[in-house]
Order: C-alpha cells, then structure tokens, then sequence
C-alpha cells in the first residue's frame, strides 16, 4: 500500500512537472512573442516610420519587411492579430525606438499617436519654391500644395487672386503631423494668418491707410531689398511716400521678380524694359501681388514706417548691408554714383 502510495504521488509530482514546464514555456513563447524586444534600430539617430494615408495592414508590413527593423516579423503579425491592428490602421509618422516590443509598437501604431513635424520657411519667393519645401516634410506633394493656392473657390473664399495668394503665408515655425494634407496645410495657413493680424496690428494698419494686402506687397520689396532689420522701417517709408505722391515705385527687386533671373546683383537698363506688372519703372502703383513671401519683421516694418521726407536711396559703397537715403534726386545720383563705382571696382557686372 505504501509503494502505490508512493508510485501515485511520483506521478502525480511528474505530472505536476511536466504541465509546469509547458506553462513555463508557453509563458516563455508568449513572453517572447509579446514583451521581448523585437525592434532593432542600428542608428544612434532617431527612427521614423512612415505609414501612407491608405495603406492597409498589407501596406505596412511591406514598410516593416522592407525597413528590416524587426527581428522576427512572425511575432509581430501574431501580436498585431490579436491587438487587432489590421482593422486599425493610422497614417502617420512614427518614432520609434530600439529594443521596443511588439505590444508597445502595435500599441503605439494603433493609437495614431504620430510624432508632430516642425515646419519651417523662410526666404521663400513663389508658392512653387514653397511647395517644394513642404513636400520634403510632409506627405502632402508640390504639385496638390500648389494648386489648393491656386483654387479658384479658396481664393474668392479669402478675397484673394493667383497673383497675391501667398499673402496668406507667415513665416514662422509650425508643428504638423506628417499626413497633413494640402488643404489641411493651406487652411492651417490661413488660420495662422487671421492670427497674426492681431487687434493691434489692425490698428497699426488703420494708420498706415493700407490694406492688408497692400502691406503684404510693400513688406515683399522691403524683404528684398534690405536684411537689416533695423533699416526696414526706413525702406518701408521710402516706398509709402512715393506710393502715396502717385509715383512709380522702381523697385530694382520687382524687376528681377519679373524676369525670374533671381541670379542678378546689379540691375541694368536693359531690364527695365521688362513687359511685365511687376515692373514698377514702367507702371505706376504697387505691383499684382508680393514679390516674396515677405517675413514678420518685413510687415511690421510697413506697420510701423518711418515718417521720414526720403524718397530715395541707394546701398552704400561699403557693402555693409545698409543703404544711403536722400530727400532729392540730385544727393540721389550722388551715392549711386559712389555705389556703382564701387561694384565696378569688384567686378560685378550683372
């Protein structure tokens, strides 16, 4: 009786073993399924997933097998099944880290949870140049970018025309997540714009007798014309006097916008004769629209002028950056004269 006793309790003590090594290892299989890292990112600099607007759970394990960022992509597709994954698909950019696991990776994926992209122009001339810039950062290609600026709806919606649409833009830096649209982008844009135009602004340009967008063309010659921002101010009354005595602008900047030759330094008679709205020796008033997507220190240079009795001026002769001002034609063609003198003694013809 003792033997049976002791057979019984044997077996059952294998037993015992035998189910708590299979749990032992089934537990192991699903630790190494679940929470075991799975993601292997070689670089020290930071990894981004990009899952495109329509991609289907298909779409992104194509992303995954190309990457090659995953040591067992078997482990993956099981965890992401019972997750759910494949009935939630997000677009999105993704940053991901070295050593995560499927659980968190199929967690994170699944929320939509992107990491933003910081957005940043400056020094742009077209919507084109623009759109070209964007669609580097964002999902949202040139070609959509440029025509939702040119949407003949969007631009009656906003009072606009195709010559002055990107009078809409602030530079500035923005936050976006990667599968923003173009006309998600564009109406960010214009939300950003009406922001801008502060109640203080608007007062500003009450006293100015402009218009918005009459600021926006001055802003994009001043922008052209000087870097120095302490000048600007001094810039923006030249070009408000003449607006304001009926003159015409010539505005060396507009002639080269005209011609598109953004290579030129030295702007010649020759290209003055220029068939061209934008040319402001040959017609009176502000050209169509900017001439560059002006910066904010360029608008509030307009807001702000200088009321000052210069109708001229001229960069000086040391090529500091900063100009000459004169109250006549004559003081005028005097630091023009010391100025080209100088450009011809540097060689630069054109």
């Amino acid at each position: 009786m003792e033997e049976k006793r002791s057979s019984v309790k044997r077996i059952l003590a294998i037993a015992g073993l035998v189910i708590l090594l299979v749990v032992a290892a089934a537990g192991w299989n699903i630790y190494n399924r679940v929470l075991a890292p799975n993601v292997h990112i070689s670089s020290n600099e930071k990894y981004y997933l990009f899952i495109a607007t329509g991609s289907d759970f298909n779409a992104v394990m194509d992303t995954l097998n190309h990457t090659g960022i995953l040591d067992n992509i078997e482990s993956f597709t099981w965890v992401a099944d019972r997750m759910e994954y494949p009935e939630h698909v997000k677009p999105g950019r993704y940053l991901l880290t070295d050593g995560m696991n499927n659980k968190d990776l199929v967690s994170l994926l699944r929320s939509g949870k992107q990491s933003p992209v910081r957005v940043t122009f400056n020094n742009v001339r077209t919507i084109e140049q623009l759109a070209g810039r964007i669609s580097k950062l964002l999902e949202a290609d040139s070609s959509s970018l440029v025509s939702v600026f040119k949407n003949d709806t969007l631009l009656k919606e906003n009072n606009l025309n195709i010559y002055n649409s990107n009078s809409i833009l602030i530079p500035n830096t923005y936050e976006f997540y990667w599968n923003t649209s173009a006309k998600q982008f564009y109406d960010r844009m214009n939300k950003e714009y009406h922001n801008f135009w502060t109640p203080a602004r608007l007062e500003k340009l009450k006293e100015t007798e402009l218009t918005q967008q009459e600021v926006s063309v001055i802003a994009s010659i001043v922008e052209q014309e000087t870097h120095q921002d302490s000048e600007k101010p001094v810039v923006a009354g030249v070009y408000i006097n003449r607006f304001k005595q009926g003159w015409k602008l010539e505005a060396d900047p507009t002639l080269i916008y005209a011609l598109g030759d953004f290579t030129i330094h030295r702007v010649l008679n020759q290209h003055k004769e220029v068939d061209s709205p934008y040319n402001t020796y040959m017609h009176t008033g502000l050209p169509p629209g900017p001439i560059c997507i002006p910066g904010i220190p360029s608008i509030d240079a307009v807001l702000n002028y200088t009321r000052h009795d210069y109708y001229y001026f001229c960069a000086k002769d040391d090529f500091s950056g900063y100009h000459a001002f004169a109250k006549s034609y004559a003081d005028h063609l005097l630091n023009a004269k010391r100025f080209h003198k100088a450009l011809s003694q540097r060689g630069i013809f054109n």
